[in-house]
């Protein structure tokens, strides 16, 4: 597996990606080391469950599971070494690394900005995996999640983005993030209980 954006010499041997869809985990390896970062982590964990069953279910229908996470001004760090960090005991954020730490068959892109196409490989990889659909889910909605549903609807994905598995620091602004992805972005952001994953790759 390539750290730093690299890309992984297995997309030229997998399947095209079910339903055309690739599942994004965006910066939930977090240290929650910021203002609010304390306030983020009730809501953050209950999308952190939300994001591990469908993260099981995307195993099973063959949908790809992409790590998109920020490098936290780490820029000699690489998977292991971010996971090590927030999964450390005096990380705010160990509960998340605990509940999603990724497997070794996991794609993982390191990100320097909020967006996880800038300057990421993502671009090239998502291509190479044939997904033409991005379920984004992680933290913070309102930040990192709106920036790269941004970046995603420019290049004419289709996004799904369940509400109950995004956070950020306050409800209000997840709400905020939210109404401008379904109205500005095209995005579905109806939870998991109310649209499946079969249901979205059944619409593909």
């Amino acid at each position: 597996m390539a750290d730093q954006g690299g890309e992984d010499a297995r997309t030229e041997e997998r399947e095209p990606a079910t339903g055309g869809t690739a599942l994004l985990i965006i910066d939930m390896l977090n240290t929650l080391d910021f203002a609010g970062g304390e306030a983020m982590l009730p809501a953050a964990t209950a999308a952190a469950d939300a994001i591990r069953a469908l993260r099981d279910k995307a195993d099973a229908a063959g949908v790809p599971v992409v790590y998109v996470n920020d490098n936290y001004d780490q820029w000699h760090s690489e998977r292991s070494r971010l996971v090590e960090l927030c999964a450390a005991e005096d990380s705010l954020g160990r509960p998340l690394a605990e509940r999603l730490a990724p497997r070794p068959d996991d794609y993982f892109v390191i990100k320097p900005q909020f967006s996880g196409f800038y300057s990421t490989n993502l671009p090239v990889l998502l291509p190479r995996l044939a997904a033409s659909r991005l379920i984004l889910t992680g933290v913070a909605a309102d930040i990192c999640i709106l920036f790269t549903a941004a970046d995603a609807h420019m290049r004419e994905y289709e996004l799904w983005v369940p509400e109950d598995a995004v956070a950020a620091t306050d409800p209000k602004r997840t709400s905020w993030a939210l109404e401008i992805m379904r109205d500005s972005m095209k995005a579905d952001t109806r939870p998991t209980d109310a649209l499946t994953l079969d249901d979205w790759i059944a619409a593909a």
